[in-house]
């Protein structure tokens, strides 16, 4: 078996140059659309619908291939229109697929560079905002566009910056767009006001407000990332694949926002007297962290002598 892989490996590369470069060409081009097709439905349920029907066509062979007769007669006529019902399943994420291959270069990930400045924002104004314990919603939109999710609110397409984000949160009966949330594509501020879906998790911790409910119903929809400060708790809070991640400070949304937008695997950095909150310490939507306690500094000695201090990396 090995020998005959090697012939057939070697007989396809023994033809004429051109024959060789168009296959080639013809995998590598297949190969693109699929990976960018599962990228668009990345972190939505299409995903586990698609692994749910996966699941049925492997029970359908099972059954052909160990006679059960009834189970197979079953699948069979269900599987026979199973292209029609691929496409009424699917028809949002098709037809979101389709908006994204003419409306971007579909070939760029739709987290791009310009991101990274629109993080270090957000994070300056979710901090900002916290503070002043003034509720906000920020979400960044990833692969997953967000037009068949959200409640269209003002379109502004404006650069992020610290001062437009906190000015669109402060709550006043002339801001109108405070009560909603900002939304982020490719690094600015695509609209202002938008209204998100909440989630419908049952098992949902009840501490947990209108604004965390429609970050989770976002993000069990979507691959989208979403910064949440609390206007009760004035505490932030990130959200992403339908888990929050609770009582975050700036320096944990710098080292989560960055892997979780652009995909990179970051080191954990190591912190003298600080914690830090990374990607993979994902907290359950219904769990609730223990608050912490701060323990008190110990007295020296006046007439001691004073300690060693060891530099650690920071």
């Amino acid at each position: 078996m090995l020998m005959h892989n090697v012939q057939a490996f070697l007989d396809f590369f023994a033809r004429a140059p051109l024959e060789v470069l168009a296959d080639a060409a013809d995998i590598l081009v297949v190969a693109v659309i699929i990976y960018r097709l599962l990228l668009i439905v990345r972190g939505t349920r299409a995903l586990q619908i698609g692994a749910g029907l996966a699941f049925v066509f492997v029970v359908y062979e099972a059954a052909k291939r160990f006679g059960l007769l009834t189970l197979y007669s079953l699948l069979d006529g269900l599987l026979a229109s199973s292209v029609l019902i691929a496409v009424v399943i699917f028809q949002s994420e098709i037809r979101r697929a389709l908006m994204r291959f003419g409306a971007r270069t579909w070939w760029i990930s739709g987290s791009s560079a310009k991101a990274s400045g629109a993080i270090e924002e957000v994070i300056k104004s979710a901090t900002l905002l916290a503070q002043k314990r003034i509720g906000a919603l920020m979400v960044f939109e990833r692969d997953a566009m967000l037009d068949e999710f959200v409640q269209r609110g003002t379109m502004l397409d404006a650069v992020a910056t610290k001062e437009l984000l906190y000015g669109l949160f402060i709550p006043s009966f002339e801001n109108p767009l405070h009560d909603g949330a900002v939304i982020i594509r490719d690094g600015r501020v695509w609209q202002a006001g938008a209204f998100l879906p909440l989630t419908t998790n049952p098992e949902l911790d009840r501490s947990l407000g209108a604004r965390h409910r429609a970050a989770l119903g976002i993000s069990e929809e979507t691959d989208a990332v979403v910064v949440v400060v609390s206007e009760e708790r004035g505490a932030i809070s990130l959200v992403f694949n339908g888990n929050v991640v609770r009582d975050v400070d700036a320096a944990s949304l710098r080292d989560a926002l960055p892997g979780l937008l652009f995909r990179r695997v970051r080191k954990k950095k190591k912190s003298a007297g600080r914690s830090s909150v990374s990607p993979a310490t994902r907290t359950s939507a219904a769990a609730r962290p223990e608050p912490s306690v701060a323990q008190p500094k110990p007295v020296r000695d006046p007439a001691a002598p004073a300690p060693q201090i060891e530099e650690t990396d920071p």
